[in-house]
């Protein structure tokens, strides 16, 4: 029998009775106990559940061994903090005494948070792609003792709902069906379990070349959403990887339909609802093709790409509106996000006081009563604030008499707007906020690092290049284990759980953008190291990429490379990219050759489905460009090497790599890592480039514009 079959049975099997006296000798035994096995874990996300009356298990042996005892399923529920459907089933369902009794009585039940554990939320993501037609969060399996999945969904209500089987009918055909036809079911998960890790399996093909790239380009233009910006026509993610790509295939081939897509999307992101327009910062994504209606949850990955995006954006257009979007979105971070100790924080909740979005949403009255009917008045024609309201509940499809603040092309000019923001973000921040997952993720913080360190390096602003070393010394000081490997997580003085390759691949990149801000060869250093870790404990000799975890004789899991860009990049896309740049920068050839297998792995799948892979098609466009590598030689303080640095940073070269030798040292520690710019020296004691394209060097220059002539005589004319 298919486990379709056994699907199909699943749903229909009626349900007659229940045995009362085993429901309520459940809940006598929760209420004897407050709380379940969660209570020592750090998860925050794991932590609200741990009061359940559910006897929720962390994920372990322990949980997967007393199922094959006790020959029950397990019920895995995967989830995250912030995510607004996984807190309303926490508070109507596993809350809830009665369904808590069915869930015990039937499973044994294993809480999953997703950002914690993303090896184990990737694989059954796929089953849940093989059983169900919507994915998403939170994620519902019913698992055999063995951990193979027969049954996968999302929300799932307490009670049946327009058509939507309710938990307190559903589990007790799961009972049945897992007592009455066990064998059937066993067959349908060996078969699930089977599709699974034949989906892991990726074999190379040919190399990537530029009709990659052109194909690329193509599928995003038939994507592109010309009249709102973005991509797709319905649920709208920012996708900046999409616009990274697009900047470097303009770049590269000058094609200006490339630059207007990406114009258009981040000037429509930073006027829409999807950004808060008093606080900053971009929500995870909008339920309306306008950017207006958005999911409130605040992601801290989603500032970190997005700020890289606006700041290239800036760079190829010297267009200000870029550099105040980054701006204002390191703010934010810096003013919410950020810890006391430097690391930042993973994530913002969409919820408040128990509704979504209510932290973000207007009423045309309270405004008046805050501004006056004058200032009102100003506002509400800036923010398109109606006296009925212009927000839409995406799931009654009606307007609440609240309003989302989104603003037009000439909002920023108005006279007085930003005192009037300020007194309407002054009240806001009388209310009760958003809970924060305060939890701190290697992986997150590596891309929050590269942020703030280029923006350190574009804007020349110290701070932000302080923000960025805080930040990387806290991970590297304290995510680490016995034996100095990296670790995933830190909260409240507790790290833990292994690193995966984004964690390592993530950093990596950090590191490497650290460097280019201060200079200092230590970063380089330690990016070297944190390469070599990778290489060592996630390469795949046979195939080539990088697995996600490392190898664990003991893990229930099979082992998967993440090659797919989601809401994040995927990790072996990011270090093909730390892979080539640590090329150049160093000369180690093997390090290029690493990266060339990793495109060759996904190469197939990339001809077929270039959308999937924008943020490798950017780090294959790096591998196709003429090596560019800028070595600055001179007194890093000097007024001459500012200038050198000002000319590099403030021009869009997305594939130069840039080295720097202290002048008068008689071996700077660079040269161990780079000994191809030994016997470079500064002219005339004056701040000296050399530009070195496909392994040959220019003669050296003092002169600013000659070396970025040099840059440019290798790239598109650029429009600035």
């Amino acid at each position: 029998m298919t486990y379709k079959n056994t699907l199909h049975i699943f749903l229909s099997v009626s349900f007659v009775t229940f045995v009362l006296l085993s429901c309520m000798a459940s809940i006598a035994r929760c209420e004897d106990k407050p709380s379940n096995r969660l209570v020592d874990e750090s998860s925050p996300y794991l932590l609200k559940h741990a009061t359940n009356p559910v006897n929720w298990y962390p994920w372990g042996e322990e949980a997967f061994s007393l199922a094959k005892k006790k020959d029950k399923p397990v019920l895995l529920s995967i989830g995250y903090l912030t995510c607004h459907w996984c807190n309303v089933m926490e508070e109507e369902s596993f809350s809830d005494p009665q369904v808590a009794a069915l869930i015990n009585d039937v499973f044994i039940p294993i809480k999953v948070d997703r950002e914690e554990r993303p090896d184990i939320d990737q694989i059954y993501m796929k089953a849940c792609h093989l059983l169900s037609p919507s994915c998403g969060w939170p994620l519902t399996l019913f698992l055999t003792p063995e951990g193979k999945p027969f049954y996968a969904g999302t929300y799932i209500p307490k009670e049946n709902r327009f058509g939507r089987l309710g938990l307190l009918e559903l589990i007790p055909r799961v009972k049945e069906l897992w007592t009455q036809e066990n064998d059937s079911v066993l067959k349908s998960a060996d078969s699930i379990n089977a599709a699974i890790i034949s989906s892991t399996i990726q074999l190379p093909g040919g190399d990537m070349d530029a009709t990659y790239l052109d194909a690329a380009f193509q599928a995003f233009l038939q994507d592109f959403d010309a009249q709102y910006g973005g991509f797709g026509s319905s649920t709208k993610f920012p996708k900046p990887q999409n616009l990274l790509f697009l900047l470097r295939y303009w770049h590269r081939t000058g094609n200006k339909d490339a630059l207007a897509m990406v114009e258009k999307t981040l000037t429509a992101l930073r006027q829409g609802g999807i950004y808060d327009q008093l606080g900053h910062g971009f929500h995870r994504y909008a339920t309306d093709p306008m950017w207006r209606l958005p999911h409130f949850e605040k992601m801290l990955y989603d500032q970190a790409l997005l700020v890289i995006a606006y700041l290239e954006a800036y760079q190829a257009t010297a267009k200000e509106e870029y550099a105040a979007t980054a701006k204002e979105i390191l703010d934010y971070v810096l003013r919410d996000m950020t810890a006391k100790d430097g690391a930042f924080y993973s994530a913002e909740s969409a919820d408040s006081e128990g509704e979504e979005g209510k932290f973000y949403l207007w009423s045309a009255a309270e405004i008046k009563n805050i501004l006056g009917q004058q200032e009102a008045a100003r506002v509400n024609s800036v923010f398109h604030i109606k006296e009925d309201g212009n927000y839409i509940d995406p799931v009654a499809g009606k307007k609440t008499g609240q309003n989302i603040l989104y603003i037009e092309e000439a909002a920023g000019k108005i006279t007085g707007l930003e005192g009037m923001r300020n007194k309407l973000l002054a009240a806001r921040n009388t209310r009760p906020r958003p809970e924060r997952d305060d939890k701190v993720l290697a992986d997150w913080n590596g891309l929050m690092i590269a942020a703030f360190a280029r923006a350190a390096q574009v804007f020349a602003e110290p701070e932000y290049g302080e923000t960025a070393k805080r930040a990387a010394q806290f991970i590297l000081d304290n995510l680490r284990s016995q034996d100095g490997k990296l670790l995933h997580r830190w909260r409240q003085g507790r790290a833990g759980l292994s690193a995966t390759a984004a964690d390592y691949s993530f950093m990596t990149w950090g590191l490497l953008e650290l460097y280019g801000w201060d200079f200092d060869a230590t970063w380089l250093q330690l990016a070297l190291g944190l390469t070599d870790d990778l290489i060592e404990n996630y390469w795949d000799e046979k195939l080539g990429g990088f697995y996600l975890t490392t190898d664990n004789k003991k893990s229930k899991l099979p082992r998967i490379k993440e090659t797919i860009d989601t809401a994040l990049p995927s990790s072996n896309a990011v270090a093909m990219y730390n892979l080539l740049k640590l090329s150049r920068l160093t000369g180690n050839h093997i390090f290029a050759e690493k990266g060339a297998k990793i495109s060759r792995l996904v190469s197939s799948r990339a001809k077929d489905s270039p959308l999937a892979f924008p943020m490798l098609l950017g780090a294959l466009d790096l591998a196709l460009a003429p090596s560019q590598e800028v070595v600055i030689v001179g007194e890093q303080n000097a007024a001459g090497t500012k200038q050198m640095l000002k000319a590099l940073r403030q021009n869009y070269f997305p594939n130069a790599v840039l080295l720097f030798k202290p002048a008068g040292e008689k071996k700077p520690e660079i040269i161990s890592y780079a000994n191809f710019i030994e016997f470079m020296y500064a002219v005339d004691n004056k701040a000296t480039a050399y530009v070195c394209i496909n392994f040959k060097c220019n003669f050296p220059t003092t002169d600013p514009a000659k070396m970025l002539q040099s840059l440019r005589f290798f790239s598109k004319p650029q429009t600035k």
